[in-house]
């Protein structure tokens, strides 16, 4: 293969020694090229054409280290349900380093069950199949609905069996990110008391990720702000498509902004603002509802390694200082997530400006009403759109009792005559929704479908096709019909995401 299939440009390995370990991935006994994604290549500046293939299978596979690669596994920490690990790490994943993409932005290739690593925790650093085809699906997915993801390059078999509750075929992911920093790393080294490496972190995220912030007075401060910011977009982003990430713990918490790990994560399908899949979550902290306020809690535990930097010198008047600036920072929180919430739920309801508190209470109204009657989240939104086209027959008929619908439909159709009443306004209005209310989601029946078939049977088939289907989640056609049923009640009733470790 050509040395120029990759360049490398590894900041992270040059300007963070100590912060990982170089470590190389275990080589596999047949590699097997499963998924390649070549419209993300050629957005990384690969040439798809030398990966698409067996050769392309090694490296993705951890066989073959493309030349440049640092392959290194990255050293961080995370409260995990609320409980502190001072040590967690890359145990299944190496990073083997960064490329800059045709837009100028530093991308991290990372392999996901390449074997163990110094993290392992007597782990095997393997991965099955089917939890790795899942991230191929939920982040294309999320990439399709405009959501900051990280993303799928490829996934590879390895020829062996993983061994979980049963034997598995293995497989490993090959993930594109803005870049693999958490708050669980910075966590790491706070939980060391090396404040010099917390600095030289934050710098480091601050060049990456923010370097207008650079060299600024307040930085410190400012690098936090920009994190909240971009954690408030990405959370309302989530709960306007009804995603459930299952597992937000700091280490999976990006201060890029991007969704990371996609394990035990799900879609809503009935509305249920206190739905839980993940079989890990018994007390329901990482609820669909929750889902801000635990995000704000971990901003917090991001804010607490940073306090030092912030009050920039050791006296307790700085200390109180740099407290109150964070706090004030963390409190913001809830405001620019109701901010960029209510603009999403405007654009869904086919709103554009109007009177924040009323348009929230809209907003707030249309979801009781699909919670107490049960209606799926997604096709709730979807046929509202034909609503505003004047076709009020297929939202009612998901409703129990469709003249609950009654007083709010009046509502909703008098805010929207305040800003266009002819009947071309309201087809332009009802073409805008259904811009920014899918039809398609990886519903979780489907998925599982697609993944049994893999992993069992080694049928790529239903996941190949679901996968055209969820990434191109605005187009409703009488042919992608299937994938738009939610699953049968007692299914959803019972149904539970794995971690996939």
């Amino acid at each position: 293969m050509s040395a120029s299939a990759f360049q490398f440009d590894n900041s992270y390995a040059r300007d963070l020694p100590g912060f990982s370990v170089p470590w190389q991935p275990a080589s596999v006994p047949a590699p097997n090229l499963l998924f390649f994604n070549r419209e993300l290549a050629l957005e990384l500046g690969l040439d798809p054409d030398l990966l698409d293939g067996p050769d392309g299978a090694a490296i993705f596979a951890g066989n073959r280290v493309p030349e440049g690669a640092e392959p290194l596994a990255q050293a961080y920490a995370g409260h995990q349900f609320g409980g502190f690990s001072p040590q967690l790490g890359d145990g299944r994943a190496l990073l083997l380093g960064e490329v800059i993409d045709r837009r100028g932005a530093r991308r991290d290739i990372m392999l996901k069950g390449s074997g163990p690593t110094p993290f392992s925790r007597r782990g095997d650093g393997r991965a099955a199949v089917g939890p790795m085809l899942r991230e191929v699906l939920i982040g294309e997915a999320m990439h399709a609905l405009g959501i900051p993801t990280t993303r799928a390059l490829a996934v590879a078999a390895t020829g062996e069996t993983v061994h979980r509750e049963r034997p598995l075929p293995g497989a490993v992911l090959t993930r594109v990110a803005a870049s693999h920093l958490r708050v669980g790393t910075f966590e790491y080294f706070r939980a060391r008391r090396d404040t010099d490496r917390v600095r030289q972190l934050a710098d480091y995220a601050i060049a990456r990720h923010d370097p207008d912030l650079a060299g600024t007075e307040d930085r410190y401060l400012a690098l936090l702000r920009r994190v909240a910011q971009r954690q408030a977009t990405l959370v309302a982003g989530w709960m306007n498509v009804g995603f459930i990430h299952g597992v937000l713990n700091t280490d999976n918490v990006a201060l890029s902004g991007e969704t990371i790990d996609y394990g035990p994560c799900a879609f809503l399908e009935t509305y249920n603002p206190d739905a839980v899949f993940s079989s890990i979550d018994h007390g329901g902290r990482y609820a669909y509802r929750n889902q801000p306020a635990v995000t704000r809690w971990n901003l917090a535990r991001l804010a607490e390694t940073l306090l030092p930097l912030i009050a920039g010198q050791d006296s307790e008047a700085a200390a109180t200082r740099a407290t109150e600036q964070a706090t004030g920072v963390i409190d913001d929180f809830q405001k620019w997530y109701e901010t960029a919430l209510l603009s999403g739920q405007r654009a869904k309801l086919g709103l554009q400006g109007g009177d924040d508190a009323s348009d929230r209470t809209l907003a707030e109204d249309w979801l009781t009403l699909l919670e107490v009657q049960r209606v799926d989240f997604t096709l709730g939104w979807r046929r509202l759109a034909d609503a505003a086209d004047g076709n009020e027959g297929p939202l009612r008929a998901l409703f129990a009792d469709p003249q609950a619908l009654d007083g709010w439909l009046a509502r909703w159709q008098s805010r929207g005559d305040s800003e266009g009443r002819s009947a071309a306004d309201g087809h332009a209005r009802a073409n805008r929704m259904r811009g920014v209310n899918p039809a398609v989601i990886p519903r979780n029946h489907r998925v599982e479908e697609a993944l049994a078939a893999a992993s069992d049977h080694g049928d790529l088939g239903p996941f190949r096709r679901l996968l055209a289907a969820i990434v191109r989640p605005y187009e409703e056609t009488p042919e992608r019909a299937a994938y738009l049923e939610p699953a049968r009640a007692e299914v959803t009733a019972c149904y539970r995401t794995f971690c996939g470790t």
